[in-house]
């Protein structure tokens, strides 16, 4: 490969930054022809495809991922190199690169996530929400330092799984369901009308076998794969849905329902996946010491 131009992963980065060749032509005032010449000639130095389209949308290759992390890397040290130059204070802070699996409960992830924001140097974290195997994808390819997830990674060679913990589950409803169901649960929830994780979820697999195991036929309202918006239709009483118990105080506050019942049986469990020389990294040391101390 070439020697590495930089004005070519200059534009490779507005592009990815700015979502598009267009918007990154606007943003640097340049023309289209321009940019987009660039990026063909920045590929053929790499030797690789850098973007690939889906429907009207560019999308990152294997390889664009990784070039877009080190491009993210230099290009920050380039704003502290010129807030240096100019007297600025820099205060560079620790990167952490976070890929969070979009079914996992989000206040547990701030639960996990808590410790890093106390952390004596400065963190700056960023968060990414896809399907857990596109995100281990990035995390075997050392484009992200840690994903948080409800399945482990099955596969060896130089990724690790880290059992965070588990948690029991609660049946959460709006005050008009949970006047209903509660009495006599769980054998009320015969007929309930449920909110239910998708089928590609591990908690859905789990409350599948439990229902089976009890005779339990629940009316499925809608099967919903964001955890979040799951809540929010059951606060707006559509349905029953579960959620773990160890944030069954922050769900009720935060969402206004009540605790229908508690299934024991059922357990949803939290992985941490990294590298394993990422495990030097002190911030995810924080999440692992925090979840084994104060969570689970």
């Amino acid at each position: 490969m070439q020697r590495i131009n930089y004005q070519h992963l200059f534009y490779f980065w507005h592009v990815v930054t700015e979502g598009s060749v267009t918007a990154a032509c606007e943003k640097l005032h340049l023309a289209q022809p321009t940019i987009s010449g660039q990026l063909a000639v920045f590929e053929q130095a790499i030797g690789e495809k850098l973007f690939y389209k889906q429907g009207r949308k560019l999308q990152l290759t294997d390889t664009g991922r990784i070039v877009f992390y080190y491009a993210e890397e230099i290009f920050s040290l380039g704003r502290e190199l010129g807030n240096t130059l100019k007297g600025l204070p820099t205060g560079r802070a620790l990167r952490l690169s976070i890929g969070i699996a979009d079914a996992l409960p989000k206040l547990v992830v701030y639960r996990l996530m808590q410790p890093v924001f106390n952390l004596p140097e400065p963190v700056q974290v960023f968060c990414y929400e896809d399907k857990v195997d596109r995100l281990l994808t990035d995390v075997s390819l050392q484009t992200i330092d840690l994903v948080l997830s409800d399945t482990p990674l099955t596969s060896h060679g130089n990724v690790f799984n880290h059992l965070l913990g588990e948690s029991s589950v609660s049946v959460f409803a709006s005050a008009e369901l949970s006047a209903i169901y509660q009495p006599k649960f769980p054998h009320s929830l015969n007929g309930a009308p449920f909110l239910l994780p998708t089928s590609n979820v591990a908690l859905r697999r789990s409350l599948d076998q439990w229902f089976e195991a009890e005779s339990i036929r629940p009316k499925i309202q809608a099967e919903i794969e964001d955890s979040a918006l799951i809540k929010t239709f059951g606060k707006g009483g559509v349905g029953l849905f579960v959620a773990p118990t160890t944030v069954e105080a922050e769900i009720k506050r935060q969402y206004v329902v009540e605790v229908v019942g508690r299934i024991a049986e059922v357990k949803e469990r939290f992985y941490a996946i990294t590298v394993r020389r990422q495990l030097k990294h002190p911030a995810v040391t924080a999440i692992l010491e925090n979840a084994r101390d104060n969570i689970f």
